[in-house]
C-alpha cells in the first residue's frame, strides 16, 4: 500500500510542477512579446533617422569607389572588362534584394563573348573531364547509329582516355 501511494505522490508532484513549468513559460512568452512590442516602436519611431543612416552608408561607398577608379584613371567598364569579371555578371542588390542592378554582357550567337570598344573578353576555359565526357558521349552516339564500328569506338575512347 506504501508503494502506491508514492507513485501518486510522484505523479501529483510531476503534474504540478509541469503545471507550474507551463504557466513560467507563458510569462516568459508574454515578456518577450512584449519587449518585441516596445523594441518595435522604438524602430518606426526611428524609421526616418534608419532609412537616412543607410543611405548615407550607400552614398559615402558609392563616392570612395568612384574615388578609387579615378586614383586609377579607369572607368566603370573598364574595371567590368577586367579577366576578373570575364564571363560573369555582377549584381549589386541592397536592401535585401529590394533595389537590384544587373550589369552583365551577354554572349553573342556566335558563341564568343561580346566585344566593346575593341577589347575581347576571354573565354572561359572548359573542365576537360567535361569535354572528355561530351566527346565520348558523341562516339556513343555514332556507334548506336551505326555509323562507326566498335573497333573504331574502342580506339577514339582509349586514344581520348590517354590524352
Amino acid at each position: 500500500m506504501r508503494l502506491k501511494t508514492n507513485k501518486n505522490s510522484d505523479g501529483l508532484f510531476k503534474s504540478i510542477f509541469l503545471a507550474h513549468l507551463i504557466l513560467f513559460l507563458h510569462l516568459l512568452l508574454f515578456a518577450a512579446l512584449g519587449v518585441l512590442v516596445v523594441f518595435l516602436s522604438g524602430v518606426m519611431q526611428h524609421m526616418l533617422w534608419i532609412l537616412l543612416g543607410g543611405m548615407a552608408v550607400v552614398a559615402l561607398s558609392s563616392y570612395l569607389f568612384y574615388r578609387r577608379l579615378r586614383k586609377e584613371g579607369k572607368t566603370l567598364g573598364e574595371v567590368l572588362r577586367s579577366p576578373v569579371f570575364a564571363g560573369r555578371s555582377v549584381e549589386v542588390s541592397l536592401l535585401g534584394g529590394m533595389a537590384t542592378l544587373k550589369l552583365d554582357t551577354p554572349p553573342n550567337a556566335s558563341g564568343r563573348e561580346a566585344i566593346e570598344d575593341g577589347h575581347q573578353r576571354p573565354l572561359q576555359l572548359e573542365d576537360p573531364l567535361s569535354v572528355t565526357i561530351r566527346e565520348i558521349d558523341t562516339l556513343a552516339r555514332l556507334l548506336e547509329k551505326d555509323l562507326i564500328t566498335h573497333d573504331e569506338f574502342d580506339r577514339a575512347k582509349r586514344r581520348l582516355l590517354r590524352s
